[in-house]
């Protein structure tokens, strides 16, 4: 059988490309002998959290007790219920639809009042003290008592 010339080029081209292949695992192996060491394959964390190839500096080590480690939400204070009573004005307040709104003395900030919520009759410019509570569309004002 004759070989076509197309086919001796196919052959050589093959083997060119296994005696580059066997080069190239050569190369790699005398290579990684050279940096195949341990020290070369540590990675150190400074105190910022980057990657670097030094050791970090002892003097800046940072000791943090493990009590200390809060994961999650924080632990729940108790609060006084003095704090939770506001002092404010009564700024509007209409009888027949039977809403208003009270005006915060310490902060300054709008808080919406329903009639269901009152234990006495209110005005517009009473002072009253009351409680915040968070509903679906915003604060609200719940146990509005009259300052007298």
């Amino acid at each position: 059988m004759a070989e076509t010339w197309n086919k001796k080029e196919r052959i050589k081209k093959k083997q060119q490309q296994k005696k580059e292949k066997a080069e190239k695992k050569q190369e790699r192996k005398d290579n990684s002998r050279d940096g195949n060491n341990l020290e070369s394959m540590i990675a150190y964390l400074d105190e910022n959290g980057n990657l670097t190839s030094q050791p970090p500096d002892p003097r800046k080590k940072i000791t943090v007790k493990a009590e200390d480690i809060e994961i999650g939400v924080p632990k729940h204070q108790p609060v006084n219920p003095e704090d939770l009573i506001r002092k404010g004005t009564v700024t509007f307040f209409n009888d027949a639809k039977g809403y208003g709104f009270i005006k915060d003395a310490d902060s300054n900030e709008s808080v919406f009042v329903h009639i269901n919520s009152l234990t006495e009759e209110i005005r517009e410019n009473n002072k009253v003290t009351f409680e915040v509570e968070m509903g679906p569309k915003g604060a609200n004002a719940i146990n509005i008592k009259l300052v007298k």
